[in-house]
């Protein structure tokens, strides 16, 4: 009895804190510190995702540039994570990036800098579920290929199944989301026995390692640019395997105890993430074979044929495989619940055209089903992206990073603006840097800036109309629909999280807020 207290002492301390932030609480707190850490790594899974675009890697500087770009990207990333569960912890909203910005900008550009924060983010989370869609149709076919080689794979097959890949993920986000906590449990363990099963299999299969030199020193370059720029191209595969890890801060409205839990499933899911990674990548390099064979196999996915020339079976690749392709699926799941909550909580906030209608909660499953279905379209429209180029896979690669990368810095960049300005707020969460705290937001905004203008570099020389990275101008695009729609809409309607007492909060939305609030406490004095 005195548990549950607790834990509606620490959730009713939560739904106080939203309500501070001028918002009622409408979605079900089922989340707890382990499913969450479940929830997050399922998304960052580094290992997996680092195989799914190996590709980019064997093409840009080969094992040395995966290897030692894997452990500059995790130091940095720390200090991006770090800064954001601070973050995190001070503010505890699905809104994550935008809404810090909107708190922690100066006074005059806040509302501006959220808004086309918002939209940064919301692209790079909605873009990076298409990716995802993407490997695990690739995997899967892959494995078709393998197993029937007579059978040629076409780009139209992939996007049908990415395809259902989103809808099943679109049916569990709206039918069953109490099962998230459970799966998300489930996927932890699953995460953590596939990679152990993978890495002991492929080292204890393979007969033919590469030497030492081959994995930390001889560089590969098959992009037609110089080896120093290859190295640099290299920092896409690394970057997009230490990604997503923002995903707890998209979920705190509906985790228990999210300030004090959530920034420390985003610290986790990293260092979980570095870890696996380095291993999976050192593993991997070892047992690759010809670089060339493996990075024009007819799979479609070189993992799948370092698989097949470790153990020499099918059925033992496709059994590896397999432990791969759930946790895409289960990651897709997850990304569509991360993309959804952010569409709701842009939506809330007037962020999005036909607002009134994406922050809709159903009441009875408190979801907020309109938001899920618009993920899903989305994420599909990004997916046949495929259908008119053989470079839409990793377009939609760059952007999905890109997007993350650029909502990373914003927050970053907004606290580091004021604290030069004499104007750097104290962030009063549980989990607090100190002093450090600054120190961080100026290193990994440092690395965010950097990266992100990398993603926009060719990767193939010489550069063509097929091959030119079209990401600078889609992140363009998307700049400009978002300046575009700030001045014609967005300044008029889009409010942002308001903080009682330091600035107004909407007499509308505080009667909404306190009505449902006094429920609750009356609730618990009952």
């Amino acid at each position: 009895m005195s548990t549950e207290k607790e834990v509606f002492s620490d959730d009713l301390q939560e739904d106080t804190k939203l309500e501070s932030l001028g918002y009622q609480q409408e979605l079900r707190r089922s989340f707890g510190l382990l499913g969450m850490i479940g929830f997050s790594f399922s998304i960052v899974t580094s290992w997996t995702a680092l195989g799914g675009v190996l590709i980019v890697g064997v093409e840009s500087g080969g094992p040395p540039v995966m290897i030692w770009s894997w452990i500059a990207v995790s130091i940095f990333g720390l200090a991006v994570a770090y800064s954001m569960a601070e973050m995190c912890s001070a503010y505890p909203i699905a809104g994550g990036q935008y809404s810090w910005v909107a708190v922690l900008a100066p006074p005059k550009i806040a509302r501006g800098m959220s808004w086309v924060t918002g939209w940064f983010m919301i692209v790079g989370i909605l873009a990076m579920g298409a990716t995802n869609n993407f490997i695990g149709a690739n995997f899967i076919l892959g494995q078709a290929n393998l197993s029937f080689p007579g059978y040629t794979i076409e780009r139209w097959h992939t996007v049908l199944l990415a395809y259902l890949i989103a809808f099943i993920s679109t049916g569990i986000n709206i039918y069953g989301p109490h099962l998230l906590d459970r799966i998300s449990r489930f996927i932890l363990l699953w995460n953590i026995l596939a990679f152990i099963i993978v890495v002991i299999t492929i080292l204890a299969t393979n007969d033919h390692k590469q030497p030492a030199s081959f994995v930390f020193s001889d560089l590969q370059n098959f992009t037609g640019f110089s080896t120093g720029f290859a190295a640099i191209l290299g920092l896409l595969q690394s970057s997009f395997g230490m990604c997503c890890y923002d995903a707890p801060a998209h979920m705190t409205e509906e985790m228990k105890n999210a300030s004090r839990e959530a920034p420390k499933a985003i610290v986790m899911s990293v260092y979980i993430g570095a870890i696996t990674g380095f291993i999976f990548l050192i593993s991997v390099c070892f047992c690759i074979g010809d670089i060339t064979a493996t990075a024009e196999s007819t799979t479609g996915v070189p993992l799948i044929q370092i698989f097949y020339d470790s153990t020499g079976s099918v059925v033992g690749t496709c059994f590896l495989s397999s432990l791969i392709v759930v946790i895409v699926l289960v990651c897709a799941n997850a990304l569509l619940a991360e993309g959804s909550r952010s569409l709701f909580a842009f939506a809330r906030d007037h962020g999005l055209p036909f607002s009134r209608i994406f922050a809709k909660v159903e009441s009875k499953r408190q979801v907020p089903v309109y938001a899920v279905l618009l993920a899903c379209g989305v994420q599909i429209a990004l997916n046949s992206i495929y259908f008119g180029t053989l470079t839409g896979f990793n377009t939609v690669i760059s952007i999905a990073t890109e997007g993350f990368y650029l909502s990373y810095a914003m927050p970053l960049l907004a606290r580091t603006i004021s604290f030069f300005m004499g104007d750097a707020k104290k962030l009063p969460g549980p989990y607090s840097l100190g002093r450090w705290g600054i120190w961080m937001n100026i290193t990994g905004l440092v690395f965010l800036v950097f990266t992100s203008i990398t993603f926009n570099f060719p990767t193939l020389a010489p550069v063509t109309a097929d091959d030119m990275n079209y990401t600078s101008a889609a992140i363009g695009i998307i700049a400009l629909i978002s300046i575009v729609t700030w001045i014609t809409t967005g300044r008029k309607h889009f409010t942002g999280p308001q903080i009682a007492g330091d600035i107004p909060v909407l007499d509308t939305r505080t009667e909404l807020v306190r009505d449902g609030l006094d429920d609750k406490i009356a609730q618990s004095h009952g």
